[in-house]
C-alpha cells in the first residue's frame, strides 16, 4: 500500500500526545483505537464514523495499516505491546512509536521480525508543531523509513519529517532542548539573571531567529559574505571561552 493510499490507523494510547496524533491523522484518515475513550472531544469523532472505538487491542489491529504507540516510557510496556501487536496487525502493518527516549531496537527485543519498527516522534502537540523526528533502527527496512517521510509529506501536510540517521539518547530535538534548558538552569542558579528575564530573552532574540533560519543558517548569514567561517572568527575568543569552562563545569 502506497502512503497516498487511504490508511486505517491503529492509536495505542489517548494521553496529551495520543489525542493530539489523532487530531493530526483525522485531517486525512480514519482511526482505529484500541482503548474506550469518554469526552466529548472523541464522541464526535465516533459519531461520524471517522474514529472507531475497540474493546482490545486485537480487534483494533487485526486490519490496520498503521499502528503507533503513546503508551508511557518505560521499556517494559514497550516490549510486551510490540510483541503483541506482532501477532495481531497484519505483515504489511506499519509499526511506529512516538517516544521520547526508548529507541526502537531496544523496543522491538521480543519481535519476530525487527524491519517494521521505528520511531516516528513528534514535539507536542503533534497537530500543531511542524516537527515529526523518524528515526529508525539498525534493522528497520529503507522502504517502512521512506513510506513514513511520504505519509507526512502528503501534498497539504503543514509537517517536516526529518530522518535521524542513527540511533541516540534524546535523539536530536531533546538533546538540543536538555542544553539549552542545562544552561538556563546554571545561569539562574548563579544568579545571573532570573528565570522570567532569561525567558524573554529567548522569546525576544533566539526563539524568533532559529524558527526562522535555525542555527547553522544564522550563523552563515551573521558572517556575511564571509559566512559562519567569519562569524567564528570574530567570536573566537569568547566562544572558546565559554566552551573551555563547560568542560570543567560538567
Amino acid at each position: 500500500m502506497s502512503s497516498t493510499d487511504p490508511q486505517r490507523i491503529t492509536l495505542i494510547g489517548l494521553g496529551t500526545i495520543g489525542m493530539s496524533m489523532a487530531a493530526l491523522h483525522l485531517t486525512w484518515d480514519s482511526i482505529i483505537v484500541d482503548t474506550e475513550s469518554r469526552g466529548s472531544r472523541v464522541s464526535s469523532q465516533v459519531s461520524c464514523g471517522r474514529l472507531n472505538i475497540h474493546p482490545s487491542l486485537e480487534s483494533a489491529c487485526a486490519s490496520a495499516t498503521i499502528v503507533q504507540e503513546q503508551g508511557p516510557e518505560n521499556l517494559a510496556f514497550k516490549q510486551s505491546i510490540w510483541k503483541q501487536v506482532e501477532s495481531f496487525a497484519p505483515r504489511t502493518a506499519h509499526l511506529w512509536t512516538s517516544t521520547s527516549g526508548i529507541a526502537a531496537s531496544v523496543q522491538q527485543t521480543n519481535m519476530q521480525d525487527k524491519t517494521r519498527l521505528l520511531v516516528v516522534r513528534p514535539f507536542n502537540p503533534p497537530h500543531i508543531m511542524p516537527l515529526l523526528k523518524i528515526v529508525p533502527a539498525p534493522e528497520t527496512a529503507p522502504e517502512r523509513v521512506e513510506f513514513a517521510r511520504e505519509y507526512f509529506s502528503l501534498p497539504g501536510s503543514r509537517h517536516r519529517p526529518v530522518v535521524i540517521r542513527k540511533e541516540i539518547p534524546g535523539f536530536v530535538g531533546n538533546r538540543l532542548a536538555f542544553a539549552l534548558l542545562r544552561e538556563a538552569c546554571y545561569l539562574v542558579q548563579e544568579d545571573v539573571v532570573d528565570a522570567k528575564d532569561l525567558d524573554t530573552i529567548l522569546m525576544a532574540s533566539l526563539g524568533p531567529r532559529w524558527a526562522g533560519n535555525g542555527v547553522f543558517e544564522s550563523y552563515q548569514q551573521g558572517g556575511g559574505e564571509g559566512g559562519i567561517r567569519a562569524f567564528l572568527g570574530k567570536l573566537e575568543s569568547t566562544m572558546q571561552e565559554v566552551w573551555e569552562k563547560e568542560i570543567w563545569r560538567f
